[in-house]
């Protein structure tokens, strides 16, 4: 069974947020869009907390947030504890953010990238698989 992806954005993520839900439901992936619906203003927060909500509590296995620049995002989503959010731009970015951090959100900027870039790292997230070893040591050191 693949992994369970919670998925949000923003307005300035919205239609990459499309993009991405299209393409985990096309290939499979039991996914949940917590919005926004539109690109009318919204605020980032609103979407980031449900998101990394669903993921600490395991209801999910993996996130996807996008935003204008992904740091809004990036940051909200590290506020909770069992959060691991990674800004990411290339795949190689999201390679090694799975590999050596056991990212656990993948957070995307819209604004700063192409969507076919944005994808490319959802793909290389979702298939990469965290190494453990000297980098368990070092993410167990993380939350406060």
């Amino acid at each position: 069974m693949k992994p369970s992806i919670a998925v949000g954005a923003d307005h300035a993520g919205f239609a990459y947020k499309q993009e991405i839900v299209a393409w985990l439901e096309k290939e499979g992936y039991p996914t949940k869009d917590f919005g926004t619906y539109s690109e009318v203003s919204a605020d980032y927060p609103d979407f980031a907390h449900p998101v990394a909500s669903a993921v600490e509590s395991g209801q999910f296995t993996w996130g996807i947030l996008v935003c204008g620049s992904g740091n809004g995002v990036a940051i909200t989503a590290n506020k909770h504890q069992g959060i691991r959010a990674a800004l990411c731009w290339k795949p190689e970015l999201a390679e090694l953010a799975r590999q050596h951090n056991n990212a656990n959100i993948l957070c995307l900027p819209e604004r700063y990238i192409a969507a076919e870039e944005a994808l490319a790292c959802v793909k290389k997230f979702l298939n990469t698989e965290f190494e453990g070893g000297r980098h368990q040591t070092r993410v167990g050191k993380i939350s406060c």
